[in-house]
Order: C-alpha cells, then structure tokens, then sequence
C-alpha cells in the first residue's frame, strides 16, 4: 500500500509514519508534504498513492486548497485537532479521522476501515463533499444583533432568540425572555449569517432556533406543525417542500 503523509510538522509526520509502519510493515511511505503549495506540484506529477493521511492545517493554507488545484480521487483520512462537534463531518461521510494526538489504536482502527472500504472504491465518500461540510464549520456566524428601539441602541446575543419571523417585509426578533425587536435584515440574509446547525427556516415567513422547539406533531399527512417557546400565538407549520430537510436538521442537530 502506497501513502501520502500531508503533514507540516516534522516530528508528527516523523512518528505518524513509524505508526503505520508498525501496523503494517509491507506499507510504502511515497512521500511527506508540508504545504498546499507542494501537495499540488507532488500529485501534479506523480502517480497517486493509494491512501492519504491529510492535516487540515498546513503553513500556508487550509488543505483543502489542494482540491482545488487538483483532482485527487483516492481515500483520505484525515489528521485534525478539531473539537468533537467539527469532526462530525467525517463521521457523516464515513470518512475518517485521527484526532490528534494520534495515537497506535486510533491509527489501526482507521486503517482497517480504510482496507475494509478498498475493494469497492464507488462506495467511497466524495471527498468533496466533506470539504464543504468542514469549511461551512469554519465559518464565522454572527453572535449578536444591535437594534434601535427608540432613541436608543439596544443589543442582544444570537443565543438570546427563539424565532425571527417576518411579515409585510418587517422582520421581528423574538427573544427567549419574551421581548421582540425588529432587525434590519431579510430571512434570507439572516440565513447566511446564522448557524445553520442552531436556525432553520421552516416556511417562507419564520426563521427558527433549535432550543425554541418545545413540540413536533405530524399534522395534515405528512406536515409537521411545531409547538414553541415562547408561544407565538399562531400555527407553526414546516412547508412541505421543506419537511424532508427539517427532519434532517432535526436528526443531525442533535446527534
């Protein structure tokens, strides 16, 4: 088995390799790479190895500037420090990871994996894919509004909001404390600037939290009307059309 080791610091690409070698002395380490800029001139040139062991975080770049530079089409298991809630990216994919610091039994276990995935290569994950997961993590979402009520400034955190909801082109913040501010922004730009592992927006006119769901009732058929705090007042429903990604969100959100 031939491996790529991309890797910018000496001693963790040093000892990752004596790892692999460990678990399976007849594996042939092609090379290590430190940089985006040398990953892309290596596989520019050179035959493919059959398995890659991938930093996330190289001198010059993220890694996934790699991709795209070049079409790279073999495994990847990455080697990351990310917290427990990023590398549920890799999970999803069935892609997987070493968090470091790596140790032999995560190592072994991953190269198992990898060898038990090898004889049907159309099954493997799109490593593209997994990519725009990790990079939509590493976004920066907004954290806090500021609002004029009045004369005055009146500020609040992202985490402070239940549901927006608009109406008549005005979109209204409800606060978790029961307070409501109307805020200068669309549903659609506040869907860009939001978590979209915390806000969903269920129809056309309300954008909502995560925590505000205190109830979900199947309703006409396949509809999903929600229950939610603080009580709006009106029927909640999630659109059809938007049903299927609820539930999805639903399911990964809390995971």
């Amino acid at each position: 088995m031939n491996v790529v080791i991309i890797e910018d610091e000496a001693l963790a690409s040093d000892q990752l390799g004596d790892m692999i070698l460990e678990f399976d002395s007849g594996s042939r380490i092609l090379t290590i790479l430190e940089s985006v800029e040398e990953s892309v001139e290596w596989f520019r040139t050179n035959k493919h190895p059959d398995l890659i062991f991938l930093d996330i975080q190289l001198e010059d770049d993220l890694s996934f500037a790699i991709f795209d530079q070049v079409e790279i089409n073999c495994p990847v298991i990455f080697t990351t420090a990310f917290d427990e809630y990023a590398i549920r990216a890799f999970k999803l994919k069935s892609i997987d990871y070493l968090l470091k610091p790596i140790v032999q039994d995560d190592l072994e276990n991953a190269m198992k994996k990898y060898k038990e995935m090898t004889p049907s290569l159309s099954g493997q994950p799109d490593i593209r894919e997994v990519i725009q997961q990790i990079r939509v993590m590493q976004r920066t979402f907004r954290e806090r509004f500021a609002v004029k009520v009045g004369q005055k400034i009146r500020t609040f955190n992202t985490d402070e909001v239940a549901w927006f909801l608009s109406y008549d082109g005005v979109t209204t913040a409800q606060l978790k404390d029961g307070k409501s501010y109307v805020v200068d922004l669309s549903l659609g730009r506040l869907q860009e600037e939001l978590d979209p592992t915390k806000f969903f927006r269920i129809n056309r006119k309300m954008l909502i939290s995560l925590e505000s769901i205190s109830e979900v009732h199947i309703f006409s058929g396949s509809r999903l009307k929600l229950e939610l705090l603080p009580n709006p007042e009106m029927e909640v429903l999630v659109s059809i059309d938007r049903v299927t990604g609820f539930k999805n969100w639903l399911d990964d959100s809390r995971d």
